[in-house]
């Protein structure tokens, strides 16, 4: 058996150890420029097309994180990039979905207790209280109820704020109530006082969080963006939040990454940045469900994560 890795800006070594011991029969090496050589699995992460196209003998593809899209558009500007036979299989966790419930739950409690206002206060050396948010009313929505989405919806909902989750097909999530399909799309926005994005990036969820969806929440709303930044319409936050229809945003992912040093966010007050870090690759997680998979393959079982290329998750 024999395993193709690549996984740019890390510890290639580390990785390679560690799946050695997982799976010790097999015959493990990371991909180098010029490398045709036969391969049957491949586990990588952001991939240059030279590694996967032609590779007809691959059985699977492991991507080492839960969004899928950067292979899928290797995939559409150059067609036949992905082997013929090849399954496409997604990391599902690793060891994100607590992390990304914390992100999202220490920005959600932040709103709520005013604690960016209170920074703000605290740089102008102000000293007065500031009303709370009623929590009764203090709706957050999930737009997105996979793996990672139903996780962070069920950690926020145990804070006794209303929740409500959105998802392509009906879900059922306790303490969450749930909206499904493009008919109850308007009705899940309607409200809505923080809005979550774990949405996978597909050409039909790229830029969902525009100036429309921005007026059906309620006045004064916020964002958290923990999904992709082409899921977002930059201008348009900008006006939402210059016209007090949103009050301020939390965002993680960019459409371009690392964010140029003249980016306007940067000089928005009311938009807090991070660096893409709501929820890191787990090496040790993913090794362990990775190797699961790949032995169960080799047995001839079927595995979960297996990504539609035509949704695109």
């Amino acid at each position: 058996m024999k395993i193709l890795f690549y996984m740019p800006h890390a510890d290639a070594a580390a990785w390679l150890h560690d799946f050695a011991r997982a799976l010790p029969d097999a015959d493990l090496r990371e991909w180098q420029p010029g490398d045709t050589a036969p391969a049957d699995f491949a586990v990588v992460w952001r991939p240059p097309r030279d590694m996967l196209a032609g590779r007809d003998g691959l059985r699977a593809i492991f991507n080492l994180g839960a969004g899928v899209d950067a292979i899928l558009a290797l995939e559409h500007e150059h067609p036949g990039t992905l082997p013929r036979h090849a399954q496409l299989i997604r990391l599902e966790d690793g060891g994100m979905a607590p992390q990304m419930a914390e992100y999202v739950a220490h920005a959600v409690l932040r709103y709520l207790r005013r604690f960016d206002e209170y920074q703000t206060l605290q740089n102008e050396r102000e000293w007065h209280a500031l009303e709370p948010h009623p929590r009764e009313s203090f709706t957050v929505g999930i737009l997105g109820l996979g793996v990672l989405g139903a996780h962070v919806a069920q950690t926020v909902a145990a804070f006794g704020m209303p929740v409500r989750g959105y998802s392509r097909s009906a879900r059922q999530i306790d303490g969450v109530r749930t909206f499904a399909g493009e008919a109850q799309f308007d009705a899940f926005l309607d409200g809505v006082k923080v809005l979550v994005n774990l949405l996978p990036h597909t050409p039909g969820t790229r830029g969902v969080l525009n100036a429309e969806v921005f007026a059906k929440l309620a006045r004064g709303a916020y964002l958290i963006n923990v999904a992709r930044g082409g899921h977002l319409i930059e201008q348009d936050l900008l006006d939402a939040l210059a016209s007090g229809q949103l009050a301020a945003a939390t965002l993680d992912v960019f459409r371009e990454e690392p964010l140029s040093a003249d980016h306007p966010f940067w000089n928005e007050p009311r938009i807090t940045i991070t660096p893409h870090i709501s929820a890191l690759t787990l090496r040790s997680e993913s090794v362990e469900q990775v190797a699961r998979k790949i032995n169960a393959l080799v047995r001839g079982e079927s595995v979960s994560g297996v990504v539609n290329l035509e949704r695109g998750y």
